[in-house]
């Protein structure tokens, strides 16, 4: 649990933080770059996710869950010290430098996120895993909590770059408790990994996402770039279809998803995701810029739809682990995060503290309903020795949900607000250019108040739009959901000697 709340920590501990590190490192010249600081993160662990769940499969848990916190502490320190590479700086600006650390940081986080939730399929049958499972999800929400408003108060109180320091020590309790007391059940099974595999998917990922984010914006959508980013796409797919189909050990076995459940489940993570990272990622800056909260302000005001999350999950885990029945919860949460969606598109320059707040309860709510309901389906769905993989492709479709969502949202985000400005006449446009752009609170405020009201008017615009595009992808959700299939919870869980 102290190591999922790392990786889930990192996920929203920047967003209170991003219009601080947005004026020390760019300004508006590095707002097209903002979703790519979030975006990095969630790309590492989609890429990573799968992987991790296999080689926990392949040669221990233990070993490969200490390996992923090892690596998680380096791209935190690396992360907190953008920019401050002399040699570095000739080559890459601060901003650049921060995304691709993050991306490092991410590679190590998908394997905190997989390894807690096999661990707990290993040890514990899938009745009363939903208990579990709850205590799991209240602490992503406790973290979702804490994320944005420990980001919050180190930015305002000390420098942003503490946002990523603070996790070594967490780090650093979490590997002596593991080495000391983690025992878990002995496997041994054949060391094949399909590194091919991992490579294909990995640039597949990547390519879809780098159109999402540079289609319309920086080049044409016809561009040569954009046609050669998605012909590499299509044809990665196809060859990663090809090679899992074929080889021994296969990153993502395909046949996971003949099974109705898991194929459902998969898809409705990917959608949560979605609108997850969309929403955390840019709700602070919103909250910063157009309401006038402070940092530590924006993380308080995140926390009504965390504490939604957190109490939802808990309880609904405690259900499902008294009543063995699960199907109705999909569907219920697919139901509220549509009607949040809605709401969320009514944010502009005039909405209320509360107002907006209400809106976002509701959507925790929905998500509370759904993050560790879809989980257990997939994990109940699968034999036991797929435990870890059917992990890792459950946490990868909400990882991947994550990093499509925060990709286009940061392309509609940028594309509306630099649309609005424009609209906004010649002189807004010189004057914002001239101010450099900032997304600073306390140099916002200080600039003169046609500029100001200009960019936060464009925020305000940008933000809404973004919530259309999730409640285009939201509305699947309950659709979805009512054709899960009731399946029997298991009431044993598999166990062997410690290891």
């Amino acid at each position: 649990m102290l190591a999922m709340m790392l990786a889930m920590l990192d996920n929203m501990v920047v967003g209170t933080a991003m219009p601080k590190i947005l004026g020390e490192l760019g300004g508006l010249e590095a707002v097209s770059k903002l979703s790519w600081v979030v975006t990095a993160y969630v790309l590492g662990t989609t890429v990573s996710t799968p992987i991790w769940g296999k080689l926990g499969d392949l040669y221990g848990r233990k070993r490969i869950f200490l390996s992923s916190i090892v690596l998680f502490i380096l791209g935190s320190m690396l992360s907190g010290a953008a920019g401050e590479f002399t040699w570095l700086n000739n080559m890459l600006d601060p901003m650049s430098q921060l995304i691709y650390f993050r991306a490092f940081q991410g590679l190590g986080a998908g394997g905190l996120m997989v390894g807690a939730f096999a661990i707990i399929g290993d040890l514990v049958s899938p009745r009363e895993r939903g208990k579990y499972q709850g205590q799991m999800a209240g602490i992503m929400a406790l973290s979702m909590i804490a994320g944005p408003l420990v980001g919050g108060l180190i930015t305002d109180h000390a420098s942003w770059r503490w946002i990523f320091y603070m996790n070594i020590p967490i780090a650093g309790a979490a590997l002596f408790i593991l080495i000391a007391f983690l025992n878990l059940p002995r496997k041994r099974t054949e060391h094949k990994i399909d590194w091919l595999g991992a490579g294909l998917l990995a640039i597949a990922i990547t390519s879809i996402v780098l159109i999402t984010t540079w289609g319309g914006k920086e080049y044409a959508w016809l561009s040569a770039q954009i046609l050669g980013l998605a012909a590499l796409g299509v044809i990665t797919t196809i060859l990663f279809v090809v090679v899992e189909m074929n080889v021994a050990e296969p990153v993502l076995p395909l046949k996971l998803f003949k099974d109705r459940n898991f194929s459902l489940v998969s898809t409705i993570g990917f959608l949560v995701g979605f609108g997850l990272f969309g929403a955390v990622s840019f709700l602070p800056l919103y909250q910063q810029t157009v309401q006038g909260a402070s940092a530590t302000n924006s993380g308080l005001l995140l926390l009504p739809m965390m504490l939604g999350v957190m109490v939802t999950s808990v309880v609904i885990g405690r259900i499902i682990a008294k009543t063995g029945r699960y199907r109705i919860f999909p569907i219920i949460g697919g139901t509220i995060m549509v009607l949040a969606m809605l709401l969320l598109t009514r944010l502009d320059n005039d909405t209320s503290k509360v107002e907006s707040t209400i809106y976002m309860v509701v959507l925790g709510l929905g998500m509370g309903f759904l993050m560790q309901t879809t989980l257990l389906i997939s994990q109940n769905s699968v034999e036991m020795k797929d435990m870890g993989v059917a992990s890792s492709t459950a946490t990868f479709a909400r990882s991947i949900g994550g990093s499509f969502g925060v990709a286009l949202f940061g392309a509609v985000f940028t594309s509306r607000m630099e649309a609005d400005i424009a609209a906004s006449g010649p002189a807004a446009t010189a004057m914002v250019a001239q101010s450099g752009g900032s997304f600073d609170p306390a140099m916002l405020s200080a600039l003169p108040a046609p500029m100001r009201e200009a960019i936060t008017h464009a925020i305000a615009f940008g933000t809404s739009g973004l919530f259309w595009w999730a409640l285009a992808f939201a509305v699947f959700i309950p659709v979805l959901a009512w054709f899960v299939k009731e399946v029997p919870l298991r009431e044993t869980a598999a166990m062997a000697p410690a290891e």
